[in-house]
């Protein structure tokens, strides 16, 4: 279906008028409501006259009061459960006096880091180990925890209770 000059004067004057693309497809008939969308753009046919029916609006809702707030108890931080208490470790002087350093620990020696590795004090624990373990047993403990059941708080270091194997 073409569109002829009568077709394009109707649609046009429908379009003034207001009527919805729809209206005017069915008016017209043979088109459909995007093809009379797309020769309203490109007619560039703009100004529109109120739609043929009036948008209706909810009705607003009767004000309510309100009262006036109470303010509420101010709330208290929860407090973290007390960390348990670090295991004071001093770190072993060697044989001539100093401590173990990044250029003087070897395989069997503890590698846990002692102080800021910023300053000249940084050192290492050096407590013997045993077999190809990184650190000391004390600080086994604080490295490796062992895995716990989902839903189980973690319990302070030397509490913990182990299964039997079977």
């Amino acid at each position: 279906m073409a569109w002829t000059e009568d077709r394009v004067e109707i649609l046009s004057k429908l379009w003034a008028e207001g009527l919805s693309a729809s209206q005017i497809a069915k008016q017209l008939g043979g088109v459909t409501r995007n093809a009379v969308i797309g020769k309203v753009h490109r007619l560039g046919l703009s100004g529109r006259a109120k739609p043929s029916r009036p948008v209706k609006r909810a009705p607003r809702p009767a004000a309510t009061r309100t009262r006036a707030a109470t303010p509420a108890a101010p709330r208290m931080p929860r407090r973290a459960p007390p960390a348990p208490a670090p295991i004071p470790l001093e770190a072993k002087q060697l044989p001539d006096g100093k401590y173990a350093t990044i250029l003087t620990i070897t395989e069997h020696m503890c590698k846990w880091p002692i102080g800021d590795p910023s300053t000249s004090e940084f050192r290492f624990c050096g407590r013997g180990t045993d077999k190809a373990d990184p650190y000391c047993k004390a600080h086994s403990q604080l490295a490796y925890q062992p895995a716990r059941r989902r839903g189980q708080p973690a319990k302070a270091l030397g509490q913990r209770k182990y299964r039997a194997l079977r």
